[in-house]
């Protein structure tokens, strides 16, 4: 039997903290040599402009593997960011089809808000207090949320080039975690002062410049998943004294760090992953001062592993309820429930 799960379903079966432990332990694996992983696929699209990415994954422990389907659609009208997709779930044994998860790419944003997470976590100053968030789309919000969970952070800055849509994030902060949140008319005055940068747009352009980071700074850039675009700066990168990536190949074909490379300024060499740092294999943050980044082109091990999370819970609960219905079979039904039930 092939299991079918809409949006809503899949939404009552994750959440963030399970996904960033599903997701560190695939980087762990990726790292290890215990996961393969599959060549981006990318279909661009005209009018209107957007993007399709398929990307497939397999950690060895896991018993099935992942192909997703994700797409982002860019409409004239400003109303922001347009995402959909699917997760292809398949047996590694025999190929059979396990599950179809029509996620409407919500696991594709929790993925990404998770792995945000993990490098911050990692990377960022234990004492940080002030994020900038730049752009104010659905990602933009998966990021800060994902980021509260392993910061303190007291104050939030915001700059998109939607007014409407960086008010309403603004107002959302301020309602739903009581945070002071300041929306800024340009990067430059968002990103200046703060201790934690996050990055979450299509842009083609550079936002980022170095010398608007102050010392101790660690940026998240998670835009950037195609050699077209570009969210910092190269310079951002040439000043950092450390370079995560999820994955060095594929930062080297679509991240930031593809525009260092091809400005010579970087080398592929010169970063390292998540796996390396959550294994201990390499140097992360040494210094109060150092400047971080984590160049996040989304791999398809995460897709891997939030895939499978999702498929062996939903099975856990089947069983939970046929097994509670079996139960009740043997004792005549379900118990009479009384007036105040």
């Amino acid at each position: 039997m092939v299991l079918i799960l809409t949006e809503s379903e899949i939404r009552g079966l994750v959440d963030l903290d399970r996904a960033r432990t599903s997701v560190a332990d695939a980087f762990r694996a990726l790292h290890r040599g215990e996961a393969t992983l599959a060549s981006v696929i990318s279909l661009p699209f005209a009018h209107p402009r957007g993007v399709a990415h398929i990307k497939a994954g397999h950690l060895h422990d896991d018993a099935v593997w992942t192909a997703k389907v994700s797409t982002d659609f860019y409409p004239d009208d400003g109303s922001g960011t347009r995402h959909g997709g699917l997760m292809l779930v398949l047996s590694a044994s025999d190929g059979d089809v396990v599950g179809v998860l029509v996620d409407n790419g919500y696991l594709t944003e929790l993925r990404t808000g998770a792995a945000g997470a993990i490098a911050s976590d990692l990377l960022a100053r234990r004492d940080a207090r002030t994020a900038a968030i730049i752009g104010a789309g659905s990602q933009a919000r998966y990021q800060l949320d994902a980021l509260l969970k392993v910061r303190s952070i007291e104050t939030v800055h915001v700059a998109s080039r939607s007014l409407d849509r960086a008010k309403a994030f603004v107002h959302q902060i301020e309602s739903s975690y009581g945070l002071p949140a300041n929306m800024y008319d340009s990067v430059e005055s968002a990103v200046r002062g703060v201790d934690i940068v996050v990055t979450t747009t299509p842009s083609s352009t550079p936002l980022v410049e170095a010398d608007w980071l102050d010392a101790g700074t660690h940026v998240t850039a998670v835009g950037s998943d195609e050699p077209t675009k570009q969210e910092l700066a190269p310079d951002v990168l040439a000043r950092a004294d450390v370079i995560a990536v999820d994955d060095r190949g594929q930062a080297a074909r679509l991240g930031e760090l593809h525009h260092a490379i091809e400005q010579g300024l970087c080398d592929e060499a010169d970063a390292v992953t998540l796996g390396e740092l959550l294994e201990g294999d390499a140097r992360g943050r040494i210094g109060a001062e150092d400047v971080t980044v984590a160049d996040l082109t989304g791999v398809g091990v995460q897709d891997a592993a939030i895939a499978a999370l999702v498929v062996r819970e939903a099975t856990r609960q089947q069983a939970v309820h046929l097994h509670v219905r079996d139960e009740e079979a043997k004792v005549g039904g379900p118990s009479p429930r009384s007036p105040a039930d």
